[in-house]
């Protein structure tokens, strides 16, 4: 009698092992109930009617790191989140006030491991518990993008925005989800793929003068194609200046810079050599790319190097220029003979300098020589809707 009822006690203890054993969570990312019968269906009682699940489920593999993490139950409220990564970090977030959710506030990290523990009392008045791990994507390569212009900045009214990317981009149609601009005015304005590995925004005519200009790459978590992801956001506010374009009709010998639609100087200058094409100041429509208060100019194929000028503007990385050359001071104002340069006597050179900002327009005209798109800003050199159809497709 001793020894059966031992055994029969043992089969007591066994049957209440089941029915106390804590949840967790299945593939689907539901909770197990926490109130299973014993296996002669007898004893246990009815199950908890909360249920709990996860997005993304239990054991996913390479989850987003963008879509947060949502914790719910059904028949119930929730009473404990957490979501820690393997590192020991515990993910930030929130349960929603009436206790039916829990929604994670922050990015998660690449290749991370994380590990769901949440409870909850059902309308039963009955705990559940829920517990599992799920992992994140992790980036074949990590891509850093840089953003142009810089934070503070003060450029003119021709200034495009840059985003370029350290390898080439394959889904460049992700890419543009992931920008915005942001104007104090409205502005027609419209991305354009000069690259593999660099989008620019620039507005359909110059943008108004005197406003700030707020651009958002949200980039990290962004799947780029060929197994690479955006390694950080980048973002950027800068304000636009006054409005001053310079405008040069080659054959005139004559800078004209204008405010705010008027005129308010004009420079004698020199342009390209007219009869040799190739020394044209080419027709186009250019920035001021950077200011140089003493530039070297080098051209082997004409014979000088080493050549120093002041007041130096680029306006084009195929050569050209707006500077001081005061030993061409004879042509100045009457014939074309550079190299494609816009050259100016040393005063108005200064003047002008002063006045300029990067990203002020440059437009000539008069050429015989077409605008070289080889140009690392050749942005305006597009029509509107030549331009729109550099968009991702």
């Amino acid at each position: 009698m001793i020894e059966r009822r031992l055994v029969f006690k043992a089969a007591l203890a066994a049957g209440a092992a089941v029915v106390v054993a804590a949840c967790s969570g299945t593939n689907d990312g539901t909770a197990l109930p926490t109130g299973a019968a014993n296996a002669d269906g007898e004893g246990g009682g009815a199950q908890p009617v909360a249920k709990i699940t996860a997005e993304p489920a239990v054991d996913v593999k390479d989850a987003s790191v963008l879509k947060p993490v949502v914790i719910k139950v059904a028949d119930g409220k929730l009473t404990e989140c957490k979501v820690t990564a393997d590192s020991g970090k515990d993910v930030k977030g929130d349960t929603a006030p009436d206790g039916l959710s829990w929604t994670s506030s922050e990015p998660l990290g690449y290749g991370k491991k994380y590990t769901y523990a949440a409870k909850a009392t059902g309308s039963d008045g009955k705990p559940v518990e829920f517990t599992g791990t799920f992992s994140t994507v992790s980036p074949a390569k990590q891509v850093r993008a840089t953003l142009n212009p810089a934070d503070n900045a003060q450029v003119g009214v021709a200034m495009p925005i840059s985003v370029k990317f350290a390898s080439p981009v394959k889904d460049r149609a992700a890419v543009e989800k992931a920008l915005s601009v942001k104007t104090d005015k409205n502005v027609e304005g419209a991305w354009g793929w000069l690259s593999d590995s660099q989008v620019d925004y620039r507005p359909k005519e110059y943008w108004p003068q005197n406003i700030t200009v707020n651009v958002e790459a949200k980039l990290y978590g962004v799947e780029l194609g060929g197994g690479a992801y955006g390694k950080a956001d980048v973002t950027t506010k800068f304000k636009i200046g006054r409005n001053q374009v310079v405008k040069v009709n080659t054959p005139e010998h004559q800078m004209h810079v204008y405010r705010g639609g008027a005129q308010v100087k004009s420079y004698p200058c020199a342009n390209g050599l007219d009869a040799e094409v190739d020394r044209n100041t080419p027709n186009g429509t250019y920035i001021v790319m950077s200011k140089e208060p003493t530039a070297v100019f080098d051209n082997a194929r004409y014979g000088y190097t080493n050549v120093n000028k002041k007041w130096a503007c680029r306006f084009s990385n195929h050569g050209e220029y707006i500077h001081e050359n005061q030993d061409n001071a004879a042509n100045i104002g009457k014939t074309n003979n550079s190299h494609g340069c816009v050259n100016l006597l040393e005063a108005d050179a200064k003047d002008y300098f002063d006045s300029a900002l990067v990203g002020d327009p440059v437009e000539i005209t008069g050429s015989k020589l077409g605008a070289p798109m080889a140009s690392d800003v050749k942005d305006w050199n597009y029509s509107w809707s030549a331009w729109q159809a550099l968009g991702a497709k």
